[in-house]
């Protein structure tokens, strides 16, 4: 097992795979992929070759082939957010550290009417924050040279076989746990939430892996100071969206997706710099919110 991972097994005996409804996949599947392979090689046109060689009527969806490479946290936010809109039953292929070891598995998530295929690296707790409703690993006879390239050689498979209307039994075993990243989770104390930049989107502004619910459970109307760097650029309140500021000023709130994103309304690369490049801040750096301590009694 690797440094900062650990395995928890499902919640209880009713959450075992398998005691779950499937989820109905229709005839004409839809596949979506989230991958670190870029544009401009060959990979992401193979890994769709191979999906309509054996699936023809698949539509297949492009989320981003833009996650920084193997950056897991990274690609658990974009899906996180991407899945919802689908319909129940699509199938999503995350491509991002898909290879297998002797502590890693490939594997199938059921979770939320949608099935998931790729590696037991940690992503799909940390995207679902928790454990999915079941899970599997992949069993299925694979061609010799699938190591190689796993998610045209492994996940494209699965992912076909469920688009047919094949049961994840059929093809792997039941698992009772998955592995977990606690570490790219945030930190909370007393008085204070120690988060990580998450994600940085196309206008350079900054995603946090804090999430409403837990500032609320600490904020209790108490007053805070969110800090990423020099005191300078603190924040002291959060606002509703980004025409709340004049142009150029920074500012936080809590996204469509419920977490706390810091911008600068209208900042964007090549007119200034995105709050991004603007504040200095890169994937995984840290942002602690700090709240007053709480009145005695």
């Amino acid at each position: 097992m690797l440094k900062g991972q650990v395995l928890r097994s499902f919640r209880n005996g009713a959450d075992a795979p398998g005691s779950f409804d499937r989820p109905k996949v229709e005839r004409m599947a839809i596949i979506t992929l989230t991958t670190d392979m870029g544009a401009r090689d060959h990979y992401v046109a193979v890994v769709k070759g191979s999906i309509l060689s054996q699936e023809p009527t698949a539509t297949i969806v492009d989320i981003t082939h833009e996650v920084k490479p193997f950056h897991t946290a990274m690609a658990a936010y974009v899906l996180r957010n991407a899945y919802p809109a689908f319909p129940a039953g699509t199938i999503h292929i995350m491509g991002v550290n898909p290879e297998a070891d002797r502590f890693t598995a490939h594997v199938v998530v059921q979770h939320d009417g949608h099935y998931f295929i790729g590696a037991d690296n940690g992503v799909f707790p940390l995207m679902l924050d928790g454990l999915p409703e079941a899970a599997w690993e992949l069993t299925m006879k694979l061609d010799d040279d699938h190591a190689a390239f796993p998610v045209r050689g492994v996940f494209v498979k699965a992912a076909c076989h469920l688009a047919r209307g094949g049961t994840p039994a059929t093809i792997g075993r039941p698992l009772k746990s998955l592995r977990e990243l606690f570490h790219l989770t945030p930190t909370v104390k007393e008085d204070a939430i120690i988060g990580r930049v998450a994600y940085i989107d196309h206008y350079g502004n900054v995603m946090t892996n804090v999430k409403r619910t837990l500032f609320d459970d600490l904020h209790r109307g108490r007053a805070f100071r969110i800090h990423f760097g020099h005191s300078a650029d603190d924040i002291t309140a959060l606002h509703a969206t980004y025409s709340d500021v004049h142009q150029g000023q920074s500012l936080a709130f809590f996204n469509a997706s419920g977490h706390l994103e810091i911008a600068v309304n209208k900042g964007v690369e090549g007119s200034g710099g995105g709050a991004a490049r603007l504040l200095g801040l890169e994937l995984g750096d840290a942002i602690r919110i700090e709240f007053s301590e709480r009145k005695r009694p």
